[in-house]
């Protein structure tokens, strides 16, 4: 057995044969003619016109045929005179081409997808919500009757914006376990020790805990410094900063 070389006489294309069969069969236009043909085209291809013609495919052919796509049988193969161009421009797309619109996902397989997505954000929705609920209405609770935590220690400003915002001082995390407090005032250190137990105490009734301490936090930001107070296993702790400027002050309010 030999293989051989040829060119298809409607397309043009490049195929190879097999020396044992009478015929061949171009894989990309479907065209069946004689092999011998097939290899004189190849051999003179000069001047050669070709018709591009449409042919359905046969069922039980398996006549072994490739594009050959060598610079130097491609030079050879393919000289054409203008006529010859012009209908090779109509032939059909390549069928092994692949465009983006050839992968496309089942669609059982997008609804699922759909239906997986569309149930993430459902429980995220539903978990997220109570949280956020929860969280907010413990900080307008301690809001209400935050003006007793300052009372006879410090002169803060609770007066609240037309945002809702507080004027002199701030609350946040889940839990309201951070609060940041602004005084024209001087504090000092047993003064910055009360405020912070009496926030705890606070605290610790709105969200119904007898762990008043629970990871809380405070800093004060007053005349003589910024006090950073917190509880630890033993003790409160209330360390001052001596160096803290104005401008510290001023970003806190604006906050």
């Amino acid at each position: 057995m030999a293989t051989k070389q040829g060119m298809c006489k409607n397309c043009g294309s490049l195929i190879m044969f097999d020396d044992r069969d009478d015929t061949c069969e171009c894989v990309f236009c479907n065209c069946v003619f004689p092999s011998a043909e097939a290899a004189d085209i190849m051999a003179n291809p000069d001047g050669r016109v070709f018709p591009n013609e449409k042919f359905e495919a046969r069922e039980g052919t398996h006549h072994h045929t490739t594009r050959v796509f060598s610079d130097e049988n491609i030079e050879k193969a393919v000289k054409r005179d203008k006529a010859g161009e012009g209908n090779s421009s109509e032939s059909k797309k390549n069928e092994f081409e692949v465009s983006p619109n050839d992968v496309k996902a089942p669609p059982k397989l997008v609804a699922i997808v759909c239906a997986t997505a569309a149930v993430i954000v459902l429980l995220v929705i539903l978990i997220a919500t109570p949280l956020y609920n929860s969280r907010m209405k413990l900080r307008k609770d301690i809001t209400g009757e935050i003006a007793t935590v300052f009372d006879g220690r410090i002169n803060v400003d609770v007066t609240e914006d037309e945002n809702g915002y507080p004027a002199g001082y701030s609350i946040w995390g889940q839990s309201s376990q951070n609060i940041t407090v602004l005084t024209n005032d001087e504090v000092d250190e047993d003064t910055a020790k009360a405020l912070f137990e009496g926030y705890c105490d606070l605290r610790a009734d709105k969200l119904g805990t007898d762990d008043k301490y629970s990871k809380v936090e405070m800093k004060i930001y007053c005349e003589n410094g910024i006090y950073s107070v917190s509880h630890s296993s033993s003790d409160t702790e209330a360390v001052l900063d001596e160096g803290a400027s104005d401008k510290d002050a001023e970003e806190v309010g604006e906050n």
